[in-house]
């Protein structure tokens, strides 16, 4: 599984393949991630492809996470250009990550409970 999630991140990432270790360590544990937050009733079989993208999009959004660290993504000299981010954010992507999975995982947000007045 963690070979396909690879493959499926560098295809959406349009990652380089000098970055393809790096990423590689980032879709293990993006995988590890997703399976620790599986409610008690489902397997990571049980997700099927949904796993596979949402691993591939987490590991994507913490690779962007730390190529934006250094803050310019690129720069020239020659009448002066400087790029500071391309494509979908971190954020973004993780977001779409977590909502992909959500029938799968373990509610992990906020609810009222019965509020005595």
């Amino acid at each position: 599984m963690d070979q396909e999630i690879l493959a499926l991140a560098m295809v959406l990432g349009n990652v380089s393949e000098s970055d393809r270790q790096r990423l590689e360590v980032l879709c293990q544990n993006a995988r590890r991630e997703l399976e620790g937050q599986l409610r008690g009733d489902v397997t990571a079989q049980d997700c099927g492809d949904t796993l596979i993208l949402a691993a591939a999009w987490l590991a994507l959004a913490d690779l962007r996470t730390g190529d934006a660290a250094s803050g310019v993504t690129a720069f020239s000299a020659g009448n002066l250009s400087i790029q500071t981010g391309e494509g979908a954010s971190g954020d973004v992507l993780r977001g779409r990550a977590r909502r992909l999975m959500a029938p799968y995982l373990l509610d992990g947000g906020f609810c009222f409970r019965g509020v005595r007045g």
